[in-house]
């Protein structure tokens, strides 16, 4: 009560990081976020130290598959994890329980779900979320085009979650996208220059998922542009995601 007293205040948890060991990384593995992930390099040694303890834990917590002939290796680990973990570093709990397995194709996959290919999908039912290996890779190659797919689709799964669990991460979440959904629905003029400025790419107003993980993608490539253009919409995703690393 004493804390959901702090959130209510503050929209934010108490605290985020507190562990009573911390796992480490391979050599290797921490050579991997050094040299192909920019955002943990942004980190102070401190949040970098949680960072592998949180990259490490979710490797071990999750499966790691491979379809097509792709083997998974520690790369494709590490940068999957990575993902996640970036997004859900202002959460308590950054586990995304929904998501138990990962799902790995080499490029572009047949889905049942539809009967057409996609690049990435999360099955919520299957607690799987399925990737275009290529085309994950591409979402980082150029991180300033605010395109990229393991963004978009952790971002998915985080939300879904959100809406299923009640930690206090979930509900700040949830509770913010409830927030930014009802900021969007009464201001028209906020809406009009939003879908007038083409800063958003048009696949984000198929509907309000699409449009926040849209929304996060830009948050995360483009946070500049996106507080210059957008500060009402900027600070709902902020507080979202309770993002206070790296600048943002």
């Amino acid at each position: 009560m004493i804390e959901m007293g702090y959130v209510l205040k503050h929209r934010k948890p108490y605290y985020v990081h507190f562990y009573w060991f911390k796992r480490r990384l391979s050599k290797d593995q921490k050579q991997i976020l050094k040299t192909k992930f920019r955002f943990y390099n942004k980190l102070t040694d401190k949040n970098k130290r949680y960072f592998e303890h949180r990259v490490a834990s979710f490797i071990i917590d999750k499966d790691f598959i491979g379809r097509g002939g792709l083997v998974v290796n520690d790369e494709i680990k590490v940068l999957l994890a990575a993902t996640a973990v970036m997004l859900t570093f202002g959460f308590r709990d950054f586990y995304i329980g929904l998501i138990s397995k990962i799902v790995v194709y080499p490029t572009k996959f047949y889905s049942k779900s539809n009967n057409a290919y996609h690049k990435g999908e999360f099955n919520p039912k299957l607690k799987a979320l399925v990737l275009s290996w290529e085309d994950f890779v591409k979402g980082f190659d150029i991180d300033n085009d605010n395109l990229n797919l393991g963004i978009h689709e952790f971002t998915h799964a985080i939300h879904i979650n959100s809406i299923k669990e009640r930690d206090i991460s979930s509900t700040i979440f949830s509770d913010s996208f409830k927030e930014l959904s009802e900021l969007l629905s009464k201001d028209e003029n906020l809406r009009n220059t939003i879908t007038s400025s083409k800063y958003f790419r048009k696949y984000a107003y198929t509907n309000q998922f699409e449009f926040l993980a849209v929304a996060i993608e830009n948050f995360i490539e483009t946070p500049y542009d996106f507080k210059s253009e957008f500060p009402q919409v900027y600070a709902k995703i902020k507080q979202m995601l309770n993002f206070n690393y790296a600048g943002y």
